[in-house]
């Protein structure tokens, strides 16, 4: 049961992270479109998206469901579940004019904040990889150290 409760926290702090990140693009958005009254339905309807988002994420990136898959496919999976999920949300609920431009400028900021948050991720662990290895290296030279 134990392990449940640790489980939806994850989840809870998932979703409140993902929530904050949409809220800031979301921001830009309005700010660039110079709209300066948000509605609360889209609050809503970005909360539930940023839910389920971080669910899909979980079921992608920890060991709930897959123990082994490579991280590439973990990539692709998430993009097959997300983007659909976010896509018929945005349709459902209008977030934008329904022409094909509006599509194509909807795909892109998908891309390009996948892209970044995958670059961002990726250089993130490979720093932390390598002050762990630094770590561990000092650990075995003072191991060594003491030693007779």
């Amino acid at each position: 049961m134990n392990k449940f409760w640790n489980a939806v926290l994850e989840w809870k702090v998932a979703a409140g992270l993902l929530y904050l990140g949409t809220m800031l693009v979301y921001l830009i958005c309005c700010a660039a479109s110079k709209r300066t009254q948000v509605e609360t339905s889209m609050l809503w309807t970005l909360l539930l998206v940023c839910a389920a988002g971080s669910l899909i994420q979980g079921l992608c990136f920890t060991d709930w469901v897959f123990q082994k898959l490579r991280y590439t496919w973990r990539l692709a999976l998430f993009c097959l579940l997300f983007l659909p999920l976010l896509a018929v949300t945005a349709w459902a609920f209008q977030w934008f004019p329904m022409e094909r431009e509006s599509w194509m400028v909807f795909l892109g900021i998908f891309l390009v904040i996948f892209a970044a948050m995958t670059i961002g991720f990726e250089m993130y662990y490979r720093l932390t990889g390598r002050k762990y290895d630094g770590l561990l290296g000092q650990y075995r030279r003072e191991k060594e150290k003491q030693e007779p």
